[in-house]
Parts: C-alpha cells; sequence; structure tokens
C-alpha cells in the first residue's frame, strides 16, 4: 500500500476533507457528535477509548423506478 495525500481544513465546527484528487467530503462536529457526508454516518464519542457509529445506507437513500 503506497503513501496517501489527505488534508483537513476546520472552518468552526465544519470541516473540509481533501485527497490528492481534490475536494472529497465535508463533515460537521458539534461537541461529541459528528457527521461526514461521503459515509452518511452518525457518531458519537464516549468516555474512554469507545465511540458509537450509526451508519446511513445509500442504497435505502436511492429511489429505483423499473
Amino acid at each position: 500500500m503506497g503513501v496517501m495525500f489527505r488534508k483537513r481544513q476546520k472552518f468552526g465546527p465544519l470541516i473540509l476533507n481533501f485527497t490528492e484528487h481534490g475536494f472529497s467530503s465535508w463533515s460537521i462536529r458539534i461537541g461529541r457528535w459528528s457527521w461526514n457526508s461521503r459515509s452518511r454516518a452518525h457518531r458519537v464519542d464516549l468516555p474512554g477509548p469507545l465511540s458509537w457509529k450509526q451508519n446511513k445506507s445509500r442504497r435505502r437513500d436511492r429511489v429505483e423506478h423499473r
């Protein structure tokens, strides 16, 4: 596996994520709660090394027309 370029820019609670190809996603963090636009996951930091994550499946978000 090679070396990957990743950069984050923070503007208050808004975080912009960049890769070598440019903009990749954005996140918002308020206190212990955060949400990411790419994974559509809610995350809550718990005491110690623990965290709770709820994934949002992209398949459910799509509407299929046949």
